[in-house]
């Protein structure tokens, strides 16, 4: 995990006193409400719909055990006991007193955190796949490549102002975890036919008001042209993106308006001019910064130790845990293992200031002191003996952290909707509660297998749900919130947007239109077919059929 040098720190103290003056003006009066929106957003801090909402940065998924416990001493101190995870696997505080923010700022400095450009036109925090670095099917980590795009944008002079938001994602492997086709900017790392190593790159991915999928600008770039092309495209961007209209301001937008050749001529144009200047990407300067992800110290005896089969055999639900929970480590003897944070009957992506500092516990005892955060709400644990499996899950699940649910239908990705959020047309807590009091038995779930389940509040679609399987949206109709369902998203290698179905219904109806879709998969399915699978290959017209049937 990279670790700050001086400038960092440096960089990081010095932000958070520029806000403390800041916070201490507004509050004062000596400046308006409008100079001070720029300036706090800069600084991840919004108005929400009960209090300020401070959202703190997950640089591509990472965390160590001393962050975990300092996030947990400030939801204690300073918040309501809790935080929550979001899609871009930061964190957020969601009842912070504006005029402690500086002092949250603050202690967040001290484990080298910050809420640097976690909101504001300008370039987020950028995201990878979660199991960077510990799977064998990968090309390369990508972590490293992260970082490097993390220093170039930090507080990047010429990018601070976009015309909107700029989100970039990387993957490295077949399976894509990132979402990558639906960001800005999406880089796949690939082999040539020569072998060598570089970036696919994809431009004009996003969803929203206008979700669309990202189109390939370049099939292949060498890695020491990594930022000079990354700078040319959002200058490119940045010269002609649209300012007058927020909804028409994104690239996705702009690169539709052009055509992705007019755009790819454009920023080959841009790229031309600064391709050999001092943004070229030296071989040093990867190997540098990959020297902070080295692979750990593994202990080479633990795939001598037999240990977990006897564990499997003799505890069904630790074995049900195994099944769904943990993915394959490219190291013997090691497993990745998954922290659930989609409870029963609980805001998918919170979590307690106690669990907080439980995960940092296991993380030091059991996975070399690192958490990595998931774009779908979830953390994970990377590298865990097998023969450690179970003391894991023995304490997750005393937590309420090991429910088996990964990759269900109740492993809802969902955003705090209206119960939180001022841009909010529909409430999605109280929905998602429904689905899974449908949905709680493990038999059903697991039988259903493989199935992504998103749901937004409005059209920000902050929880994807253009790309879920079923994504759920949260709509306004005279006063009364009612629930679009949409079928055959996917966010990943295959990334499509899903289709909306029909009429939307009403929020006492989501379950129960949400079964009916179930059942029309579970006739129609093929031995060992997904959910999204049996969609691609019927269509949408049985669904739709079933679920607007008259009622006998």
């Amino acid at each position: 995990m990279y670790q700050y040098n001086e400038v960092d720190q440096k960089l990081v103290d010095e932000r958070v006193e520029q806000f403390r003056d800041q916070t201490r003006r507004f509050l004062a009066g000596e400046l308006s409400e409008d100079d001070f929106l720029a300036l706090r957003l800069m600084n991840g801090l919004y108005v929400q719909r009960h209090a300020p909402m401070l959202r703190v940065a997950g640089p591509y998924n990472m965390y160590n055990s001393a962050q975990f416990r300092k996030l947990a001493h400030i939801a204690r101190t300073y918040d309501k006991g809790y935080a929550h995870f979001t899609t871009r696997t930061n964190l957020q505080f969601n009842w912070p007193k504006l005029e402690e923010v500086p002092d949250i700022l603050a202690e967040l400095a001290t484990v080298q955190m910050h809420s640097i450009q976690t909101s504001g036109n300008c370039i987020r925090n950028t995201t990878t796949d979660q199991f960077a670095g510990v799977i064998a099917e990968e090309v390369e980590d990508s972590r490293p490549y992260c970082e490097i795009i993390r220093q170039w944008s930090s507080l990047h002079p010429e990018f601070a102002y976009l015309p909107r938001k700029f989100k970039i994602a990387i993957s490295a492997a077949p399976d894509d975890r990132a979402a990558t086709q639906v960001h800005d900017i999406g880089l796949h790392i690939i082999k040539n036919e020569a072998g060598e190593v570089g970036f696919e790159v994809i431009v004009g991915g996003g969803l929203g008001r206008t979700p669309m999928i990202g189109k390939q600008i370049n099939p292949f770039l060498a890695k020491e042209d990594l930022l000079s092309y990354l700078e040319a495209i959002i200058r490119v961007y940045n010269m002609n993106g649209r300012r007058d209209n927020k909804y028409k301001a994104r690239i996705k937008i702009l690169v539709q308006a052009m055509g992705i050749d007019k755009f790819r001529e454009e920023v080959e144009a841009e790229w031309a001019h600064i391709r050999d200047t001092d943004l070229k990407l030296p071989q040093e300067e990867i190997d540098r910064v990959k020297a902070f992800f080295k692979p750990f110290d593994y202990d080479e005896s633990a795939a001598q130790d037999n240990s977990l089969e006897a564990k499997l055999a003799e505890d069904e639900a630790f074995n049900t845990w195994y099944e769904r929970n943990t993915v394959a480590h490219k190291v013997d003897g090691y497993r990745i293992a998954y922290v659930s944070l989609k409870p029963y009957l609980k805001p998918a992506g919170d979590i307690t200031a106690d669990q907080l500092d439980l995960v940092a516990d296991l993380a030091d005892r059991y996975s070399f002191g690192e958490i990595r955060a998931t774009h779908n709400q979830n953390l994970v644990l990377a590298d865990v003996k097998k023969a450690d499996l179970y003391a894991v899950w023995q304490v997750l699940a005393e937590a309420g952290l090991a429910r088996p649910n990964m990759g269900t239908i109740t492993d809802m990705t969902v955003c705090p909707g209206g119960d939180f959020c001022a841009l909010a047309n529909a409430r999605t807590i109280g929905v998602a509660d429904q689905i899974n009091e449908k949905f709680e038995s493990l038999d059903y779930l697991h039988d259903l297998g493989e199935l992504k389940l998103n749901m937004s509040g409005c059209m920000n679609a902050c929880s994807h749900h253009h790309v879920g399987h079923i994504g759920i949206l949260g709509v306004d109709k005279k006063g009364e919130e009612w629930y679009q369902i949409t079928l055959g998203g996917d966010d990943g290698s295959d990334a499509a947007l899903g289709k909306v179905i029909g009429r939307a219904v009403a929020s006492d109806q989501v379950a129960n239109t949400l079964e009916k879709v179930v059942e029309v998969y579970v006739e129609k399915r093929l031995e060992g077919e997904r959910f999204i699978d049996t969609f691609h290959r019927i269509g949408m017209a049985p669904f739709k059929e079933y679920v607007y049937a008259p009622a006998n």
